[in-house]
């Protein structure tokens, strides 16, 4: 294993390739916050919501999804950075979230086909293949297969995005290849059923991912952290799978590659949440353990493992199968002090019940504008109320985002 994958006390420093330290073996994992102000800037509700999160006592800060391509948001209100936004914002939020100490991460993204349809902008994919959601499928618009051009420009949007990341402060970027966003689909043979260099063969489903981790690392500084967002399966018969994502590691490890982030699962299988489309993990905790202690076993790269992780004992589990990172993203919506409750000894008072509906899809869109609900509370400096009934979350987060997309349109249009 390389140097600081080995496991390691929860409070024990982990050493990464570039040299970068992280203060603890705890880090906040990716939420999409949909918190952008005006431009699609971040603005100080953000800045406050991770300087909360950074006093807390994680090592680690990853960002929500930050847009490479001003066209192709998750959301409207997704921040973007590419080539004309003003740093001035983006260094105020990475200073807020490095105040206490911690390292401060952008997460960048593409959403690909996983695009509202009412959004205005592009639909892309490696393929034509729509969202696959039953009766929730028209939420998504209708994918166009890119162009070799369309690619070699989003290549292009990642390294600009990331070396902008880092003249604004920012400690490292995490690339998002899961959860089924642009660069999880071309790696899918369920989603990639193209024919040319990017798809047919899992070194070419790989390709868009491997240069655009080759393009930034020759871009930025080698003191700047790398690190990859990975599926370890997409919890579909016929997907990407745990032999797929040991293949994809081991090709990361030569180009520089800090750390890979172990999930799954994507928008038609939420296993993100729990839910997997192919019933393979009904874990409520580490859901993905399991497969990241495979992957862990003879990985050449440290991993950290997100998913339904609440608990120190949990944590401490996690670290004993070799993984060399934990990752939390609901329990620090709702308890963003837990880093140092466990320090002392104590844990989380309360957690946010599961959404038990048997529509899979709905539920974990609910408990998202649950968690969103929280972000935006601590965001105004209120504690998060994790009573919230979820069809209140649901009808709060559609609100803010119907006025979110009013602003993005109008945004769009005069860019």
């Amino acid at each position: 294993m390389a140097s600081g994958a080995d496991s390691g006390e929860v409070f024990s420093p982990l050493r990464l390739r570039s040299g970068q330290v992280l203060q603890n073996r705890i880090a906040k994992a990716a939420m999409e916050e949909g918190m952008a102000g005006k431009s699609q800037l971040p603005d100080e509700r953000l800045i406050a919501l991770y300087r909360r999160w950074g006093a807390g006592g994680a090592g680690l800060l990853i960002t929500g999804n930050v847009m490479v391509h001003a066209e192709a948001l998750t959301g409207p209100g997704g921040i973007v950075l590419d080539a004309q936004a003003p740093l001035a914002p983006f260094t105020a939020w990475a200073q807020a979230g490095k105040a206490a100490g911690a390292a401060m991460w952008m997460q960048i993204s593409h959403p690909g086909r996983q695009v509202q349809a009412r959004m205005p902008g592009v639909v892309w994919g490696p393929s034509n293949i729509a969202v696959e959601l039953g009766r929730h499928s028209k939420r998504f618009g209708q994918p166009v297969a890119m162009t070799a051009r369309q690619i070699h420009e989003t290549i292009g949007r990642f390294v600009t995005t990331a070396r902008r990341a880092e003249q604004a402060g920012f400690d490292g970027v995490e690339v998002h290849a899961a959860h089924g966003y642009l660069l999880s689909q071309f790696l899918s043979p369920l989603v990639n059923d193209r024919t040319d260099e990017w798809g047919g063969s899992l070194e070419n489903r790989a390709r868009l991912l491997t240069e655009i981790v080759r393009g930034i690392r020759a871009e930025v500084s080698p003191a700047f952290a790398v690190a990859v967002k990975l599926n370890s399966a997409d919890f579909q018969r016929g997907g990407f799978d745990a032999d797929d994502a040991h293949a994809v590691i081991g090709m990361l490890a030569s180009l520089g590659v800090d750390l890979v982030e172990v999930s799954g699962g994507s928008y038609e299988s939420p296993a993100m949440s729990g839910r997997p489309a192919d019933g393979r993990t009904a874990a409520r905790e580490a859901y993905f353990l399991e497969l990241a202690a495979e992957l862990a076993a003879t990985s050449a790269l440290p991993l950290m493992l997100t998913g339904g992780i609440s608990r120190r004992d949990t944590a401490e589990r996690v670290l004993d199968n070799k993984v060399a990172l934990i990752g939390m993203a609901t329990a620090l919506a709702v308890t963003p002090d837990l880093p140092h409750r466990w320090r002392e000894g104590r844990e989380a008072p309360r957690t946010m019940k599961a959404v038990t509906w048997t529509d899979k899809a709905l539920a974990s869109a609910t408990e998202m504008a649950m968690v969103r609900y929280q972000m935006r509370r601590m965001a105004t400096g209120a504690d998060p109320a994790i009573d919230v009934s979820p069809a209140l979350a649901m009808l709060a987060d559609q609100r803010v985002q119907t006025r979110a997309l009013r602003s993005y349109s109008k945004w769009l249009a005069a860019k």
